[in-house]
């Protein structure tokens, strides 16, 4: 049972849903500190890299594991996953005989679509790679392809096996898993954080600047388009805005926690992010390297403020650079290379870390001014507290562990690798999420809900208004300032 509905009520439970998310999380993250003093108790997690031999993808993260082999580590992997998720299950007051055993089915088949989609043919991006694997061809998805496929798997359960979807759904948790990635996330960004301490401060101002412009617009207009325009109530309005205007599913899931909207609203809109940030990855770069070539940073900004996913984004900064530089240096002009995916991350960075913001303000806007009863006080702290998403407090308290740990010099220099391991984990949380997100898509009830507006409401205001805002506020900040040239 959510949070959401144990409010709705009246009840509470010892341990919600998000409290739940901030112990794994937290758990998670602190056991992959212990490596900074040489204990290493999470190498063996799996990784998965891009492919075209298939009995090569899967290793532990770390040599010290490297006696498992691919195929023990994934078994470890499930085995791990599946003790700490049923414990906490049982803290829900979920029967763990009916989550282990379709968590079990779940994990197995949402890592194998992580596998497939990991496949060179779809997952390599530049040239280089497709070199590397010799491929001739690729839909060049980056390893975000694998939850577009984690996605189809959960869509085709749904729509064509209704029966083994309903049979799945006590370990179908998707803003559970998700909030525990959350919550991981933040130790990521404080390294990404740390390392651009270094990076030009111009470029840090004007990023900062441009987020802060550019979501208030954002945010603002995509509300009134779903609300004036569409008809959507503000519980579908708001994780809409916020989905297509902050940060993507992150956003939405926090948004949704925020007003306490329904588990399915956040569910929907994040299933739409993720098409769209792959949609976006295949455009914008040609169209920066087409119109943007000599304003490599103003590509950069662009792309960091329209991609909806953090590695999707990268990726489409990735991409971008590749474009920029060899156009330029074709023109006899030949930039140092990060400086453009440099950018187009920083920018990330810092709209990751606006989420938490924006939550708390949603939380207290609609606890005092929306749901407010005719005649009532305004809530008090107790009441906003209640309503405030619990696990972006764990993503808060990663990021400051991380960012000092990351500043201090005893530390830094081990810090990437042990936050990179800790990073798997949470990429693993999201393969399980976008799976999740597909079993709960039955199209049928999708469409009787609205799903045919959703897609409307996010084509119109992504293509329509955000990309070419977007692209105006990065004009605007970043207009003139290039890279330094290679010595």
């Amino acid at each position: 049972m959510s949070e959401a509905t144990l409010v709705a009520h009246g009840k509470s439970e010892p341990l919600t849903e998000d409290w739940l998310a901030v112990v794994i999380g937290g758990l998670i993250f602190i056991a992959a500190l212990a490596g900074l003093w040489g204990n290493d108790l999470l190498g063996w997690v799996v990784t998965t890299s891009v492919w075209t031999d298939p009995t090569a993808a899967l290793a532990p993260f770390a040599k010290t594991y490297a006696a498992l082999g691919g195929w023990g580590a994934l078994g470890a992997t499930i085995v791990a996953f599946a003790v700490v998720l049923s414990l906490g299950a049982v803290t829900l007051g979920i029967s763990i005989g009916r989550f282990l055993p379709a968590f079990l089915v779940t994990i197995i088949i949402a890592y194998a679509a992580w596998y497939l989609g990991s496949n060179a043919h779809l997952a390599a991006v530049t040239l280089a790679e497709q070199t590397k694997f010799g491929t001739d061809w690729s839909l060049k998805l980056t390893n975000e392809g694998g939850y577009i496929v984690a996605l189809l798997a959960g869509l085709i359960i749904a729509n064509f096996f209704p029966r083994f979807a309903d049979w799945l759904s006590a370990a179908i948790r998707p803003e559970l898993y998700v909030k525990i990635a959350i919550v991981l996330i933040g130790g990521f960004l404080a390294v990404t954080a740390a390392a651009k301490l270094g990076f030009a401060s111009s470029l840090l101002l004007r990023g900062v600047a441009a987020i802060v412009e550019a979501y208030l617009i954002y945010w603002a207009v995509v509300y009134y388009v779903a609300r004036q325009w569409f008809g959507f109530k503000r519980e579908w309005a708001a994780p809409l805005a916020s989905g297509i205007s902050i940060c993507g599913v992150a956003a939405a899931i926090a948004t949704g926690g925020a007003i306490r909207a329904r588990p399915q609203v956040a569910v929907l809109v994040s299933s739409l992010v993720v098409v769209f940030a792959v949609v976006e990855v295949l455009i914008l770069p040609f169209l920066a390297q087409t119109y943007l070539w000599n304003e490599p940073l103003v590509a950069a900004a662009w792309v960091g403020l329209a991609v909806k996913t953090d590695g999707a984004a990268v990726a489409a900064g990735g991409i971008t650079e590749s474009l920029l530089l060899a156009k330029n240096a074709a023109n006899g002009i030949n930039y140092q290379p990060g400086w453009i995916v440099g950018t187009t991350a920083t920018i990330k960075v810092f709209i990751d870390i606006f989420i938490g913001v924006w939550a708390f303000l949603l939380a207290w806007i609609w606890t005092n001014f929306i749901n407010l009863a005719p005649g009532a006080e305004r809530a008090k702290s107790s009441e906003i507290w209640q309503r405030f998403p619990k696990f972006i407090l764990g993503f808060i308290a990663t990021f400051v562990v991380g960012l000092i740990l990351a500043l201090t010099p005893a530390t830094a220099a081990k810090l990437p690798s042990i936050i990179a391991e800790a990073n798997t984990f949470r990429v693993l949380f999201f393969i399980l999420t976008f799976f999740s997100i597909g079993v709960l898509s039955d199209f049928r009830r999708l469409w009787q809900d609205g799903f045919g507006k959703l897609v409307a409401v996010y084509a119109v205001s992504l293509f329509g208004f955000v990309i070419w805002v977007g692209l105006f506020i990065s004009w605007l900040f970043f207009a003139g300032i290039k890279p330094p040239l290679v010595s």
